[in-house]
C-alpha cells in the first residue's frame, strides 16, 4: 500500500471559472482524490492521490474527456517560469480552440459553396458542418454530464444545434457552432496575454548579483543569496532584492515598485526594493529578503491569487441552461402524452403541437443574445480606443460603485514638467538656461524637464567646461563661462546659507502645492527656484467629473507622498490615499470591494496586484505591459474621460442584453400560447425562432453606433 501523494497539474484550455468548476465536479467523484484545488487563473491543478484507488492516468484522462490538456509543471511543452503561471504562448492557429475556429468556419464555407453551386444539396452541406463541428463540443458535453455537469454551455450548443438540423435549419446550426467555437477561442487568447504580463514581472530582477565577501567580488545567481549577504549595486544596476543600504548614497528610482514619480534619495540605513534602479552611486547593501520573498516575487504571487480567487462571473446562458434546456424538453413531452392520455385526443394532431413546441423552444436565439451584444460592445469600445479583454469585463465595468486610480501615469502624464520660476538674484531666463546647462547630459527625470523647458523657450544654453560635480541626492555643480553653477534641492541650499526667510518660505509654499522645488546658485549668489510637478492629464478633471455624473465614486490611491497627492486630488477633485505599497493598495480595493464593485486605473507594475484584484482592472495604454496585460480594459489613448467611457458602454451593453432577453423570451411565450391553441403553424414556429434571432443580432447591431451623453 503507498502513500498518498501531492499531484499538481498545469491545464492547458482552462481559461473560465466554468471550466475549473467542470474539472473540480468531475474529479470530486473520484475515490482517492482529496485536497483538490482547481484556479483558472494560474491554469493549475493540485490535489493529494492515492493511487491505490485511482492512478495518476485515470486523473488525466478525465481532465482530457472535458476536453482540457493536462501536463506537469516543468514537462514537456511547459515553459521556465511555469511556477509564476506561465506556460506556452504559441499563435492561436496552433491551440486546441484555434483548430476548432478553422475546422467550423471551412466547413461553413464549404457548405456555403455547396448550397450556392447546387441548391438541393444545401441542407446535406449545412447537416453535415453543423454536425462534424459539434462532434468534439458534444463529446465534452457528454463527458461533463457523466460528471456532474450535465448543463453545461457544450450540453446547451448541443441541444441547440441538433435541434435546428432536426427541424431543417442546419445552416442555423453550422452558424452557431461556428461562433460558438470563435467565443471559445477570444476567452482563451485573453486569458492567455493575461498569464504572459506576470513574465514581465520577472524580468524586473536581475539574475545575477555581485555578493561582497570577504572583500571580494563575486557574481551570483540572485536565487543563491540569503538574508544577511551584502552585494554591491553600481549605478544604473537594478537592485537584486530587498535589502537595507550599509554604505554609500545614491537616487534610487522605486517606480516599477511603489509608482514614485521622482527618484529618492537613499543613505546609510535606507530600506531598498527589488526591481528598483540605482541612479548614479554605488550602494553596498544588506539582502533582508530572499529572492522567493521579496518585493517583486510577492507581487506576483498577489497577481497570481488576487487573480485565482477573483469571482468569475457566470456565464449567462449557462445560468438559463441549467433549467431552460431540461424544461424545455419536459414541456415539450408533456405536451405530445397528456392531451391524448389524458383526454383521448388524437395523438397526431398532439404530436405535431409537441413538435412545434420543441422548435419553439429551440434556444438558438437565447445563445445569441448575449454574445451578439459582447460582440457589439466590444467592437464599438476598439472603434474608441478602449480595449476590452472579453463579456465578463465588459458586464462587470457598468457594475461598480467606486472606480480607484493610481496617480503617477495615471491621472498625471508620468513626467515632472516645470511649473513656476522664482526669480531672486537673476530673471527668468538666465535662471533656466543655467539651471540647463548644468542639466545637460542627465537622464534623472527633473533634469530632462528643465532641458525640455529651456528647448520650449527657446533658450541659448550655454556650454559648461570641465567635468560635473554631483553630491547624490543635493546638488549638481558645473563650472559654465561666469563661474560655477550649482543645481541643489533646498536643503543643501540652506545648508550653504544662501536661503533668506522670503525665499525659504516660497520654497515652502511651492512644496506644500506638491511640487518638487530646485535651487540655482552661481557661487555664493543665489539666482532663483524652479519648482516642478508631475501635471495632472489635460482631461483629468473632465474624465473624473463624468464618472461622478454617472454615480461612481472617485478615489487615489499613490504610493507618492501625501503633500503631492493632496494636491493633485485637490485640483481634481476626487479622495486620496497616500503612501501606499502594492500590499496596501490591495487591501484598499479589498475594503471597497466589501461594499461594491470597484474598478482600478493604473499603469505601473506595482499597480498590478491591484489591478487583479478589483472586480475589474484597466490600465493607462502608455503604461507598463504588466499593467496593460493584468487588467481586464486598456485605454488606448491614454485619456482618464476613456474609464467614463467604458462604464457608459458597460451599461449600455447591459441593457442591450436583457432587451435581447426579454425579446427572445417574449416572442417564445406568445407563440408558446397560440401553439397550445393549435393557432400556429410548424413554419411559425419556426419564425419564433429564427425570427427572434434575427430581432435580436439588429438591437445588438445598435451597441455599434454607441455614444456616450454626459
Amino acid at each position: 500500500m503507498t502513500a498518498p501523494v501531492a499531484l499538481k497539474l498545469r491545464i492547458e484550455g482552462m481559461d473560465c471559472g466554468a471550466c475549473a468548476v467542470k474539472i473540480e465536479n468531475a474529479l470530486k467523484r473520484l475515490p482517492g482524490i482529496s485536497d483538490l484545488e482547481v484556479s483558472y487563473g494560474q491554469r493549475s491543478l493540485s490535489l493529494t492521490l492515492d493511487e491505490d484507488r485511482t492512478p495518476r492516468g485515470a486523473v488525466e484522462a478525465k481532465v482530457k474527456a472535458l476536453g482540457f490538456t493536462p501536463f506537469s509543471p516543468g514537462g514537456k511543452g511547459d515553459g521556465a517560469d511555469a511556477g509564476h503561471g506561465i506556460g506556452p504562448q504559441g499563435p492561436w492557429w496552433t491551440s486546441v480552440k484555434g483548430r476548432q475556429v478553422i475546422t467550423t468556419g471551412v466547413l461553413l464555407a464549404v457548405a456555403y459553396a455547396v448550397s450556392f453551386v447546387e441548391p438541393g444539396w444545401s441542407t446535406w452541406a449545412y447537416s453535415a458542418a453543423a454536425l462534424v463541428g459539434l462532434l468534439p463540443i458534444a463529446r465534452h458535453a457528454l463527458a461533463g454530464a457523466t460528471s456532474g455537469t450535465p448543463f453545461s454551455i457544450e450540453t446547451l450548443m448541443s441541444v441547440a444545434a441538433i435541434g435546428a438540423v432536426a427541424i431543417g435549419e442546419a445552416g442555423e446550426a453550422a452558424v452557431v457552432v461556428f461562433l460558438f467555437a470563435v467565443g471559445e477561442l477570444l476567452e482563451g487568447v485573453a486569458a492567455g496575454r493575461a498569464r504572459a504580463g506576470i513574465k514581465a514581472l520577472i524580468d524586473l530582477v536581475p539574475r545575477t548579483a555581485l555578493r561582497v565577501r570577504d572583500g571580494a567580488l563575486d557574481t551570483v545567481p540572485v536565487a543563491n543569496l540569503i538574508v544577511g549577504d551584502v552585494v554591491l549595486v553600481r549605478p544604473g544596476d537594478r537592485i537584486p532584492s530587498d535589502g537595507t543600504v550599509l554604505e554609500g548614497t545614491s537616487e534610487v528610482d522605486e517606480a516599477p515598485v511603489t509608482g514614485e514619480s521622482v527618484p529618492v534619495t537613499k543613505e546609510p540605513g535606507g530600506t531598498v526594493y527589488a526591481g528598483s534602479v540605482n541612479a548614479n552611486g554605488a550602494l553596498h547593501i544588506a539582502i533582508t529578503r530572499t529572492a522567493a520573498d521579496n518585493t517583486i516575487a510577492r507581487i506576483i504571487h498577489l497577481v497570481e491569487e488576487a487573480q485565482g480567487s477573483k469571482a468569475p462571473t457566470a456565464r449567462f446562458i449557462d445560468r438559463f441552461s441549467r433549467w431552460y434546456t431540461p424544461a424545455a424538453m419536459v414541456v415539450s413531452a408533456l405536451v405530445v402524452v397528456l392531451p391524448p392520455l389524458l383526454a383521448g385526443a388524437d395523438w397526431s394532431t398532439w404530436i405535431y403541437r409537441g413538435l412545434a413546441v420543441l422548435l419553439i423552444a429551440c434556444p438558438c436565439a437565447l445563445v445569441i443574445s448575449t454574445p451578439a451584444a459582447i460582440a457589439s460592445g466590444l467592437a464599438r469600445g476598439a472603434q474608441r480606443g478602449l480595449l476590452i479583454k472579453g463579456g465578463a469585463a465588459l458586464e462587470m465595468l457598468g457594475k461598480v460603485r467606486t472606480m480607484a486610480f493610481d496617480k503617477t501615469g495615471t491621472l498625471t502624464r508620468g513626467q515632472p514638467l516645470v511649473t513656476d520660476i522664482v526669480a531672486a538674484g537673476a530673471d527668468e531666463t538666465e535662471i533656466l538656461a543655467k539651471a540647463a546647462a548644468v542639466e545637460r547630459g542627465s537622464s534623472h527625470p527633473l533634469a530632462a524637464a528643465i532641458l525640455a523647458a529651456a528647448e520650449q523657450r527657446g533658450l541659448d544654453v550655454p556650454k559648461a567646461f570641465g567635468g560635473t560635480v554631483a553630491i547624490p541626492g543635493k546638488a549638481v555643480t558645473s563650472r559654465l563661462r561666469g563661474g560655477f553653477v550649482t543645481v541643489g534641492s533646498p536643503r543643501h541650499a540652506a545648508e550653504q546659507g544662501l536661503f533668506d526667510e522670503t525665499i525659504e518660505a516660497k520654497a515652502l509654499t511651492l512644496e506644500d502645492q506638491g511640487k518638487t522645488v530646485v535651487v540655482v546658485s552661481e557661487g555664493n549668489r543665489l539666482l532663483g527656484l524652479i519648482a516642478l510637478r508631475d501635471e495632472p492629464r489635460p482631461d483629468a478633471a473632465e474624465g473624473l467629473a463624468q464618472l461622478r455624473k454617472l454615480g461612481v465614486h472617485t478615489v487615489m490611491l499613490t504610493g507618492d507622498n501625501a503633500r503631492t497627492a493632496t494636491a493633485i486630488a485637490g485640483a481634481l477633485g476626487l479622495e486620496a490615499r497616500a503612501g501606499l505599497l502594492p500590499d496596501d493598495k490591495l487591501d484598499a480595493i479589498a475594503a471597497y470591494r466589501k461594499e461594491a464593485p470597484i474598478g482600478m486605473v493604473g499603469d505601473g507594475i506595482n499597480d498590478a496586484p491591484a489591478l487583479a484584484a478589483a472586480s475589474v482592472g484597466v490600465a493607462m495604454g502608455g503604461g507598463t505591459d504588466v499593467a496593460l496585460e493584468t487588467a481586464d480594459a486598456a485605454l488606448l489613448k491614454n485619456r482618464v474621460a476613456g474609464v467614463a467611457e467604458l462604464v457608459a458602454l458597460s451599461r449600455a451593453t447591459l441593457a442591450n442584453i436583457w432587451q435581447n432577453v426579454t425579446l427572445a423570451l417574449g416572442l417564445k411565450s406568445i407563440f408558446l400560447i397560440t401553439t397550445l391553441f393549435g393557432a400556429t403553424p410548424l413554419w411559425m414556429a419556426i419564425l419564433a425562432d429564427t425570427g427572434a434571432t434575427v430581432l435580436v443580432t439588429a438591437n445588438a447591431l445598435r451597441l455599434l453606433r454607441f455614444r456616450p451623453r454626459f
